[in-house]
């Protein structure tokens, strides 16, 4: 989307928004018995949201502690447009759950209530409401072993999270589409698409897909939760950012990243107490294909901070002007200390059209001290080819707006990175990226629908 018609088409919704609560908003029309949900402090309560109803979302809204929210599949559930204080938002306090299990033939769609499902809203749009935010009680890199998430006013208990049960259970998220959120709360201030924060590994997170955000498409802060065929697409920032000790495993990811806003496409950092808190991020990332805004912006593949490590191996970037960016420091803990005791792997993965294809300067190291890091960068250049990392085309076919992202070049089948014994949630498979040859972003995606990935 162009510059112009992003602003043009915000403007209108503007417009729309400030119309009477019964008028019509672009195809949408509110119907009597259509359900308004706001909050007033005792949350949703232990209740059903049944798929035929229509639900309508002023405001924040919690899912407070010991209630349990349950969202039939076929569920749309929409949200009120507004800024500040006046933002939509769906959030699951920690001790609560969200039962949320959609069909690949039934999906749960979240969306802004200009959004008719049938093209009123372009698939680019962003910031028309708030975000879903989940919060659990696993550890996280905190001094206090707690936090507020962002978004939420510090003023507002339920927006604590964190804690030490690491398999704690916040519900479960199967094919949910998340859409045209991230509206801003204050100054450079959205709320994300979804928002993970110190949500434990008995919780389920499996096909979702989050498209235009305005800030992260997802943010992952602490926790142990894993993540399971996952599309984030025109983030306005990070597609996925992870954070504050998040050592969860996430396969099977798409990242397709906004031409015109997007930052990195994986921003992983550590946590506030770098020197003397744990646990540090070490995410296990398999089976990404990740597509960057192009090689004309200064963007980066993947940054790893404040000590931050973590493993990704046998996936796909492609059009990306940078490759890895790590933080270095010869006076306190750094990034570069996690790849030196083997807690940072880049492992078997294809690159193309990212660094010019070149293996000189793919690792970036930054020195937040100014210190001399010519010999190390030569180390890392070695690590690139003894890795078994490789500049190659993958085969996908790309035209403006449209991503074949299925291919059947060898060279996807070549050289996999062995994965970790004894682990129930990765799936053995003979392909790197998300694909392979099997599109599991069918009928209930809305990247599927609109013909955007095929």
């Amino acid at each position: 989307m162009t510059f112009r018609k992003k602003h043009i088409a915000l403007f209108l919704m503007l417009i729309i928004s400030i119309a009477p609560f019964s008028c019509r908003k672009s195809n949408y029309i509110i119907e009597a018995n259509d359900v308004v949900i706001n909050d007033n402090g005792g949350g949703t309560g232990t209740t059903t949201w049944e798929k035929g109803k229509e639900y309508l979302l002023e405001g924040r809204v919690f899912v407070n502690d010991g209630q349990v929210l349950t969202i039939e599949a076929g569920t749309v559930v929409r949200f009120k447009s507004g800024n500040g204080a006046a933002a939509s938002a769906l959030i699951v306090s920690r001790g609560g759950k969200i039962i949320a299990e959609g069909t690949a033939s039934d999906p749960i769609v979240f969306t802004s209530e200009n959004d008719d499902l049938e093209g009123s809203v372009d698939a680019e749009e962003s910031g028309l409401w708030g975000g879903l935010i989940i919060l659990g009680s696993a550890t996280i890199n905190s001094p206090t072993d707690e936090a507020f998430i962002e978004g939420i006013p510090l003023s507002e208990p339920r927006g604590i999270f964190g804690g030490n049960n690491d398999s704690d259970n916040s519900g479960i998220l199967k094919y949910v589409s998340i859409r045209h959120s991230g509206t801003e709360l204050g100054n450079n201030n959205e709320i994300n698409g979804l928002t993970l924060g110190g949500v434990g590994n008995a919780t389920i997170i499996e096909n979702i897909e989050v498209i235009g955000n305005a800030d992260d498409g997802i943010e992952i802060f602490g926790g142990t939760v894993n993540l399971k065929r996952i599309a984030v697409a025109f983030s306005d920032d990070d597609a996925i950012d992870i954070d504050l000790g998040y050592r969860g495993i996430i396969q099977f990811v798409c990242l397709i990243q906004n031409e015109l806003y997007g930052d990195k496409l994986l921003e992983i950092d550590g946590g506030e107490e770098i020197k003397t808190s744990h646990p540090y991020s070490l995410p296990q990332i398999y089976n990404l294909t990740a597509v960057g805004r192009g090689e004309n912006v200064l963007n980066s593949c993947i940054s790893f901070w404040d000590n931050a490590g973590g493993t990704v191996a046998n996936s796909i970037f492609i059009n990306q002007t940078k490759g890895i960016e790590i933080e270095y420091s010869a006076s306190r803990h750094s990034s570069f200390d996690q790849w030196e005791i083997g807690n940072l792997k880049f492992e078997n993965n294809i690159l193309f059209n990212v660094n010019k294809n070149m293996q000189k300067g793919f690792f970036h190291l930054i020195a937040i001290n100014d210190e001399s890091i010519e010999n190390l960068t030569i180390i890392l250049e070695n690590y690139f080819l003894d890795t078994k990392n490789q500049f190659v085309d993958p085969g996908f076919v790309i035209n403006q707006n449209n991503y074949s992202l299925i291919s059947d070049s060898t060279t996807i089948r070549d050289n996999l990175a062995t994965l970790p014994q004894n682990n129930n949630f990765l799936e053995e498979v003979n392909y790197k990226g998300a694909f392979g040859t099997y599109n599991w972003l069918g009928d209930w995606s809305l990247l599927n629908q609109e013909g955007i990935i095929w």
